[in-house]
């Protein structure tokens, strides 16, 4: 079993989170580099709305102006993370590990590839089949028919001496109108959906929180330190 540091921040501002984000990063690789790979976070919260672009995404997939944001009350924050263009809103459960792969015994792909297991186990909990897109990271619903893939989950992250942050946002009860304004990921012929929209009916937010922590667990092999 692993020891994680596990904190529910709510709802918190995107920079604010950010910038928790990177202590907690600086911490792990300050103590790994001192011999000690024990430390692990793993952080869940919901964002106020706001788009952000990762390091290979293109300014371009977002459609609208400077004046356009600030009337839908959102922001925008280029971020150091990889893939492109993401919302997070609420009604989205993000998660934020900050794990060192080393001690976990991962690479990054199999760190990626845990975290997608980790939606569709929790997915599974509520009878919706979901799965992995050949090419693209995240978690997916009717991969294979042309015209009705969608993304439930988007993942982005960043590692630098394989220690990772960033991470997942789940769509909950998400208002999906704000995705019409970006190119999702750099997607222009994919869609977007969320549990709500999926069992058509508002879903326990908390509930499913509760059970994405136990599937985090369950397949990392994690032992959570309140």
């Amino acid at each position: 079993m692993h020891n994680v540091s596990f904190s529910d921040l709510g709802l918190i501002d995107y920079k604010e989170a950010w910038d928790y984000q990177e202590q907690r990063f600086e911490e792990v690789t300050q103590r790994k580099l001192k011999g000690d790979g024990k430390l692990h976070y793993l952080l869940f919260c919901e964002h106020p709305h706001v788009y952000t672009l990762g390091k290979s995404g293109e300014n371009t997939n977002l459609l609208i102006s400077d004046e356009m944001l600030k009337r839908i009350n959102a922001t925008y924050y280029h971020i150091n993370r990889g893939g492109d263009i993401t919302y997070h809103g609420p009604g989205q459960i993000v998660a934020y590990p900050i794990l060192n792969l080393e001690a976990l015994g991962l690479t990054l792909k199999s760190y990626i590839h845990n975290m997608e297991q980790v939606i569709i186990d929790c997915l599974a909990d509520y009878g919706i089949k979901s799965d992995r897109l050949e090419g693209a990271t995240g978690v997916w619903l009717d991969v294979g028919v042309k015209g009705k893939e969608r993304k439930i989950c988007a993942i982005g992250v960043r590692a630098s001496r394989f220690v990772t942050m960033h991470g997942l946002a789940f769509n909950i009860n998400t208002n999906l109108d704000y995705f019409s304004y970006i190119n999702p990921c750099g997607f222009i012929d994919k869609g977007v959906t969320s549990m709500q929209k999926e069992l058509g009916c508002e879903v326990d937010y908390n509930e499913v929180k509760q059970n994405l922590k136990k599937h985090f667990a369950a397949r990392f092999n994690f032992e959570y330190n309140q």
